[in-house]
């Protein structure tokens, strides 16, 4: 097993084959993303954000999308949009792999924060999460506009 990352440090797509094949894992987190996933996907490229993903032999079994954000009450963080292991795959350890990586990537960086959103009803995620180190600094408040 291995983390590859689709995606360089500007946003440009290196591994074009793996965001092709990171699409199913990808859906199974994000079932509304639209028809033409890579079209998508180059948008959020666009706007900073990077994608890795973590194989064995040429199957992809978890994804990762993040992307480097500066504020003013955490300095400099390292956000996860997206962290999800194919069901198929869970407990195998590749969250943890793919988790792993990003911290790197987040030192790397020199980064102050690791930050990730999680849905309140995803529990089984927030367990990982906890066992990661991470812990709940506060609320996330939003109003849908569209």
């Amino acid at each position: 097993m291995r983390v590859m990352d689709v995606t360089d440090d500007s946003g440009r797509v290196v591994e074009p084959i793996w965001l092709g094949r990171a699409e199913g894992v990808h859906r199974q987190l994000r079932t509304a993303l639209p028809p033409d996933y890579a079209v998508r996907l180059a948008q959020v490229f666009a706007n900073g954000g990077r994608l890795a993903v973590a194989a064995e032999g040429e199957a992809v079994l978890g994804v990762a999308l993040w992307r480097l954000i500066e504020n003013t009450y955490e300095g400099r963080r390292l956000y996860v949009d997206d962290l999800v292991t194919d069901e198929a795959q869970r407990s195998r350890g590749i969250g943890k792999l793919l988790f792993g990586h990003l911290e790197n990537k987040a030192r790397q960086f020199g980064c102050d924060v690791l930050a990730l959103d999680s849905g309140a009803q995803r529990a089984a995620a927030h367990k990982f999460y906890f066992r990661e180190g991470m812990h709940i600094p506060g609320f996330c408040f939003r109003k849908n506009l569209k």
